[in-house]
């Protein structure tokens, strides 16, 4: 079964440091688990129309939780750093939040 570019991006992480990555046109991308670099990279230049130099892939572990007694775990995700070409255009979905 083909992987829909749609399925492979989740959503974008919005933190402190993938903000200050942007100046260097790094992006963060919670990512589908079974993913590879070039589908994540072949995704991001098809749906945000960007080239794309490299992407590095993070295997995020789940972090324990607990609610009263019970005890549980958040999901494993992987994360995607992917960073663009020079001459490359910015996201634009990104310029609004800096």
């Amino acid at each position: 079964m083909k992987k829909m570019i749609q399925d492979i991006i989740i959503k974008p992480v919005i933190t402190e440091a993938s903000m200050d990555m942007m100046n260097q046109k790094k992006y963060v991308f919670k990512v589908m688990s079974s993913a590879t670099k070039p589908e994540i990279a072949e995704a991001v230049e098809t749906m945000f129309d960007v080239k794309v130099a490299a992407v590095n892939t993070v295997s995020m572990k789940g972090k324990e939780k607990r609610v009263r007694y019970n005890y549980g775990k958040t999901a494993d995700w992987k994360k995607a750093i992917v960073t663009l070409t020079e001459d490359s255009k910015t996201i634009a979905f990104f310029d609004g939040m800096n």
